[in-house]
Parts: C-alpha cells; structure tokens; sequence
C-alpha cells in the first residue's frame, strides 16, 4: 500500500511496553522506502524528461532563429533584386531615349541634306535645261540645229518632270568618243 504525506503523518502504530512494536514500524518503514524509491526514479525519469524536452526547445529555437534570419536575408535580397531591376529598366528606356533622339536627329539630318542636294539638284537641271533652250534658240556657226536637237532631249512641257536615266551599258572609267559607240 502506497503512503501520501498526508496519511504518513496520521498513521497510528501499535505501541508495546517499551514502546512502539518493532514489527510494524519495521513494515511500515519498508512500505515507506519503497514507495520513496518509486518516487526517486518517476523524479529521475521526470528530470531526464524535461532535460530532453529543454534540448528538444532549444533546437526548436535554433531552427526558428534559422529561419527567420533566412527570411530576412530573402526578403532583403528580393528587395534588393527588385530595386536593381527598376534601376536597370530605367537606365534602358533612358537609354533607348536617347538614341530614338540621336535617331530622329540623323534621319532629320539626312532628310536636310536630301533636301539640299535635291535643290542643288534642280537648279543644275534649271540651268542645263536654260543653256539647252539657249541652245536651240541661236545656231552655233559650227554645228546645224537638227543635230544639236538629235544629241539632247526634248523638252517637255513641264521642267520639273524627265524620263528616267537609261542604264549605262559600259562601266568603265576611260571616257569614250561619243562617236565610236
């Protein structure tokens, strides 16, 4: 039988002449070092117990320091990654700003040019055109008017339009007598 506390303090041994019996104060003094010794090792399995649970906690920690310093570290580096990609893309549409300008710029550039030799163009074809209606108005000594007219295109009604240039068959880079061919 099984002693608490409480029922150790109240128990009441049979007394003798001399005083308490020997045998039941040996008998009760057993069942008392028996269930001590049952107390003793549940306390020694409890403490074991709790040690492995204190370990036990102590990785659970570890791991949850773990990871929260590597969520921390992710969400900086995805921070991070995002601000550098904005930056990046930034610096692109600058970039391809400023070539569509540079672009724009040369094709303005050109188109002015164009434009220059277009006039430089027909003023040549002006004059050429005002030397040949010279031409056909006064006869030089040298040479008829039907083969100045023969060597030279008719003019059309309107200066500004020609017929296109016929392709040269002889690429060459000698002249060639416009007799021989």
């Amino acid at each position: 039988m099984a002693y608490t506390p409480v029922e150790l303090r109240h128990v009441a041994l049979k007394k003798g002449l001399l005083g308490y019996r020997k045998e039941s104060v040996d008998e009760l003094l057993g069942e008392v070092a028996s269930n001590f010794e049952d107390v003793w090792r549940e306390r020694a399995d409890l403490a074991d117990r709790v040690e492995a649970l204190e370990a036990e906690l102590l990785r659970h920690r570890e791991r949850e320091n773990l990871l929260s310093n590597t969520l921390l570290a992710a969400e900086r580096s995805a921070a991070e990654s995002k601000e550098d990609a904005a930056r990046k893309s930034e610096q692109l549409v600058a970039e391809a700003h400023a070539e569509a300008r540079q672009i724009t710029r040369s094709a303005i550039a050109e188109r002015e040019r164009l434009l220059a030799e277009i006039r430089r163009i027909k003023a040549l074809l002006r004059s050429a055109l005002d030397v040949v209606d010279e031409g056909e108005r006064m006869p030089a000594p040298s040479e008829p008017a039907e083969e100045r007219r023969e060597s030279w295109p008719a003019r059309k009604d309107d200066t500004r339009e020609f017929d296109a240039p016929r392709p040269s068959l002889h690429l060459s880079s000698e002249p060639k007598d416009a007799h021989s061919a």
